[in-house]
Order: structure tokens, then sequence, then C-alpha cells
């Protein structure tokens, strides 16, 4: 029993990085269909929020199915519940990349006319992409201090965010009030997007103990709190 268990598991993390590398390039290819004003981009970033729905629903019957058949003697569950944690915020990060894809389908003109907050979100999604790459790596490694640094990046996000605001409410503005709603929210959804990328990682310290079949990585010695 205690095999089957973390056989299972080992399949559900691998899974799970799978879903995290889906939403990174679903922030990705919002982004660049909000930039380019790329509307059959959009589109796919928006069918895709489906595929990690399924994703979603498939790997949360599969967390409790192995909750409810474990044994005591099979192994620690926390590294389930640490699965089931990181699904949920990467079911939210599809829905926030939808909402990107969506105002780059929808929006005429497109927000991004801006010039001034251009440069300040374009760093924004490099980053929120980025942050969800280097989540899936932390989840693959086990790498609990890749995690604890990402949670120090994300102090730039908050940084850019904060400087958005300051161009949007400067004197000089000069796009309207539309254009500035628009602006805020898609900083919104790259804030948040980045934020649950980093609690995604944060589940990394509960799998310490895991190694992917295949990985080649050293362990890294994280304990479990």
């Amino acid at each position: 029993m205690c095999a089957t268990f973390h056989a299972q598991l080992d399949e559900l993390i691998i899974d799970l990085v799978r879903m995290t590398r889906l939403a990174g390039q679903m922030m990705t290819n919002a982004a660049i269909a909000l930039h380019q004003a790329d509307v059959p981009l959009a589109t796919v970033v928006i069918a895709k929020r489906d595929q990690m729905y399924t994703m979603h629903d498939d790997t949360e019957q599969r967390c409790i199915a192995l909750l409810a058949q474990r044994t005591p003697d099979a192994g620690d569950p926390r590294a389930v519940v640490a699965v089931l944690r990181a699904i949920g915020h990467l079911k939210r990060m599809g829905n926030l990349a939808r909402h990107i894809a969506l105002i780059a389908r929808f929006k005429n003109p497109n927000p991004m006319i801006a010039g001034e907050v251009r440069p300040v979100l374009a760093r924004m999604s490099l980053l929120a992409s980025q942050f969800a790459e280097d989540a899936a790596g932390a989840i693959e490694r086990h790498d609990c201090v890749s995690a604890s640094q990402l949670a120090e990046a994300d102090h730039e996000v908050n940084t850019l965010r904060r400087h958005l605001f300051r161009i949007l409410f400067a004197a000089d503005w000069s796009h309207g009030v539309e254009q500035a709603v628009d602006a805020a929210l898609i900083g919104r959804y790259y804030e948040r997007f980045a934020d649950h990328a980093v609690a995604v990682a944060a589940e990394a310290r509960y799998l310490a103990s895991r190694r992917l079949p295949g990985s080649h990585g050293l362990e890294t010695g994280c304990r479990l709190r």
C-alpha cells in the first residue's frame, strides 16, 4: 500500500508541474495578445481555460481518492494536501490569464495604446509568467530555497503596481477614465497571478522528501513545517 501511495503521489506531482507550466504559458500568450493586439492568440488563451479546469477537476478527484484510500502506514498525507492547495491557486491563475486575454480580444481601443503604462505592464507580465515557470521548477526539484527567493522577488511586482497607480493618477494623464480603469485592472491581474505563483511554489516545502521519477536533482533537505 505504501508503494502504491507514493507512486500515485509522484503522478500527482508530475501533473501539478504540467498545470503550473500551462498557467505560465497562458499568461505569456495573454500578455503577447494584449501588447500586440493579437485577437486570434487571445482566443486561444480563452479556450485554454477549459483545459485548465479539466486538469484541475481530475487532479482534485485523484487527490481526494488517494487521501481516502490512505492507510496509517502509507506515508505523510501533507504532500497530497499540498497538491490540493496548489491546484486551487492554479485554477485561479488560469482565470486571471483569461481575464487578460478577454481584454485583448474585446477592448477597442486596446488599453496598451497609453505609452506611459506599456513598459510597466510589460515588465509585470514578464515577471508573472516567469514566476509560474520558477514555481514549476521549485515543485519539480522540491526546492524550498527557490520558493523562498520567489517570495522575495514578488516585491518587484508590488512596486511596479504602485508605480502604475502613480502614472494613472498623475495630473498629466491624458487617456481618459476607461483606459485608466483598464490599465489598473490589468496590473491587478498580473499582481494576483504572481501572488498565486508564489503560493504554489511555497507548497514545495511539503514535497521535500519526494523526488520525481527520473529526476537527477539532489534533495534539498528542507524540513516539513
